[in-house]
């Protein structure tokens, strides 16, 4: 992901829900509209939430230690599955609140004039922030889908800001309609249900959050054009003869961590083997830039240890040894 896109989007959607959240606010102390305060809510809770895809995308730029070797890079990962955290908690757990309160208490609005007028701003701010984050989408989604570039991408802030600015879209909807309810007939129950809709909008789009910055979070390999681009890189038919097994993994979005085990020549020699190996090595970073760390292990091909197949307990993830089996 381009950090000056991502960042481009972030900065737009934080600038448009502090706006927001204030004129929601002011609407809610002269409306008594619940639906205004957990919009309201839900402003000050994606503010924040951009607050945090800053502050992490800040933080993953320190440079690699001792302790941390291969870098800070999933600082981006943790802040953002902070997000989907905040956005369950704060926004939509507090709007369920509000809405059970507003069904179980309802009292009638005041100067409605306020909240519809509010709603049409934030609609057309949202509409704003949405389109930033859609035009900066755009150039790195390529002929995804929507759905495939949210499930897909190894960046998170592009797919946070996205779902955040569509959920904040909808919701300005529903509460819209719930205070047109509201006044169109005359009971304010409408209110507490376009409230409690908001509610649910926003926990399932924290779900979803979550579950993608989880599989970030634990690891993900590069995605199938990257592992097409590195295996061509590496195999030169000439020393190199195959790859035996490789693994790749995300460090960060824009770090990528290549092991494999290489076939070489028999009567090769180890200078021959080592310059092969340097050679693949600036291939592979030729053909995938972001592959930063790169580790390559020669061996002599046999086609009797392939055809037993993959070693679980030598693959990661696998059985670990006791102490005792050494």
């Amino acid at each position: 992901m381009s950090a000056s896109g991502g960042t481009k989007a972030i900065v737009a959607a934080l600038g448009a829900n502090l706006a927001i959240a204030v004129a929601k606010f002011v609407a809610f102390l002269f409306s008594g509209s619940s639906s205004m305060l957990a919009e309201s809510v839900h402003s000050v809770a994606d503010s924040g939430n951009q607050a945090l895809l800053l502050v992490g995308g800040k933080k993953a730029k320190r440079e690699a230690t001792p302790e941390h070797p291969f870098g800070y890079g999933r600082e981006r990962y943790i802040y953002a599955f902070l997000v989907s955290i905040v956005l369950f908690s704060v926004g939509g757990m507090f709007a369920l609140y509000e809405g059970y309160e507003k069904i179980k208490h309802p009292h009638e609005l005041e100067h409605w004039y306020w909240p519809v007028g509010v709603l049409v701003f934030a609609i057309i701010a949202e509409g704003f922030s949405f389109r930033t984050a859609i035009k900066e989408s755009n150039t790195l989604r390529g002929g995804r889908s929507w759905k495939q570039f949210v499930r897909h991408a190894k960046a998170p802030e592009l797919p946070v800001v996205l779902l955040e600015d569509l959920g904040a879209l909808v919701g300005l909807v529903l509460a819209l309609g719930g205070v047109g309810l509201a006044l169109l007939t005359g009971d304010s129950v409408w209110d507490g249900i376009g409230t409690l809709c908001i509610g649910v909008l926003l926990i399932l789009i924290a779900l979803v959050l979550a579950a993608e910055t989880k599989s970030l979070l634990l690891g993900e390999s590069a995605g199938a054009e990257e592992r097409q681009k590195i295996e061509a890189a590496v195999v030169d038919g000439d020393t190199v003869t195959r790859i035996i097994h490789m693994r790749t993994l995300h460090l960060g979005p824009e770090e990528l961590l290549v092991a494999a085990k290489i076939a070489v020549q028999h009567d090769d020699t180890a200078t021959e083997i080592a310059a092969a190996i340097d050679a693949a090595e600036s291939r592979i970073r030729e053909a995938v830039p972001i592959a930063r760390v790169i580790y390559l292990e020669p061996d002599i091909y046999s086609e009797a240890e392939a055809a037993k197949g993959p070693d679980p307990e030598a693959s990661p993830g696998g059985p670990t040894p006791h102490p005792a089996d050494h």
